[in-house]
């Protein structure tokens, strides 16, 4: 049973439709929220425009996700709106440019999924160089009855380049230093507090790196960080694995080069239009190919939602949020 913090206005006596449900949520969360807080949930069109006349003016919170967001468009429908609640680490669907600039506060769950992402980013590593999932299918389709599985490429010592040394790509790091590996990393800043050599811009980091882990958050500011460029100075026996978002990395370039032999290959758990994967990379035993399940834990899934209903509660309480989006957040 969740524990909620003690609210000056209950759900009990919140107007129905005055929280938002946007896009689809963890079942048990979308059941809280109409069950606690008499959420309303925003149809698709051609229903949703009917639906903003009869309940937008109501709406002072909408609760949504990273892979759905609330555009500016959908702010001006909801005029008394006043928080945006996530329900996840990415925000870049959600506008916050134009949220500040109408006084609407955006929170995340920041932390509690580091440890998850960071373990399947190693995972990825370790899978696409030494290529288990590619071997798993050899064994099931009996091949290994004729012939013996390809040599494939050893992780420890390898140079690891990070771009985006936040929570996750220190995370990420720190797990990988049990390798023995050599770290580099990239951020708009040097980080305080780090050993690792930084590179000034991602091609300097893909030239001195032979694993380049995606780990920077999404949004317009990162949008194709990991351009054709990149790729190109990551080259032929170079590795990405992306588990930031899929607009961070120039998706068509990063097609072209694992089919024609410019990478060596890829471990990749987001894309540029999720849920659709690009066809080409579908073929190919070079990349292993995972549906957004960086957080898809039990565990990381139930410290989101109750982060989530934290926050909810505490905007609802006294007008604020426990873990707002930084100030420099674009």
């Amino acid at each position: 049973m969740r524990k909620a913090i003690e609210m000056t206005t209950t759900p009990a006596s919140l107007p129905t439709g005055a929280v938002l449900q946007v896009g689809p949520l963890k079942e048990s969360l979308a059941r809280t929220l109409a069950a606690e807080y008499g959420a309303l949930t925003l149809p698709e069109r051609p229903e949703r425009d009917e639906f903003l006349d009869r309940h937008g003016a109501g709406v002072t919170v909408a609760v949504t996700s990273g892979r759905t967001g609330v555009g500016a468009d959908l702010m001006k429908a909801l005029p008394a709106l006043r928080a945006v609640v996530n329900f996840g680490v990415g925000y870049d669907t959600t506008d916050v440019m134009a949220a500040r600039g109408r006084g609407i506060l955006v929170s995340n769950t920041p932390d509690v999924l580091t440890d998850c992402v960071a373990d399947l980013a190693v995972g990825l590593v370790i899978d696409v160089l030494r290529g288990i999932s590619a071997a798993d299918r050899f064994v099931r389709r009996g091949a290994w009855d004729s012939a013996p599985f390809p040599l494939t490429r050893k992780v420890t010592g390898k140079r690891v380049g990070i771009a985006g040394l936040g929570r996750i790509g220190l995370a990420v790091a720190r797990r990988l230093e049990g390798f023995d590996v050599e770290i580099s990393y990239h951020n708009r800043n040097p980080r305080d507090g780090v050993s690792y050599a930084y590179a000034s811009t991602p091609v300097e980091l893909a030239r001195a790196c032979d694993i380049l882990v995606v780990t920077a958050s999404g949004g317009a500011h990162s949008n194709g960080l990991v351009s054709r460029e990149v790729l190109e100075a990551l080259g032929p026996d170079g590795y990405l694995v992306n588990v930031a978002r899929g607009s961070v990395v120039d998706e068509a370039a990063l097609v072209e080069l694992l089919t024609s032999g410019g990478l060596a290959g890829a471990g990749l758990d987001v894309f540029a239009a999720e849920p659709r994967v690009p066809e080409a990379l579908l073929s190919l035993d070079n990349v292993v190919l995972l549906p957004h399940v960086g957080s898809g834990t039990v565990e990381t899934r139930a410290a989101m939602e109750e982060l989530t209903l934290r926050n909810l509660d505490r905007f609802l309480k006294d007008g604020t949020l426990l873990t707002p989006v930084p100030e420099t957040a674009r």
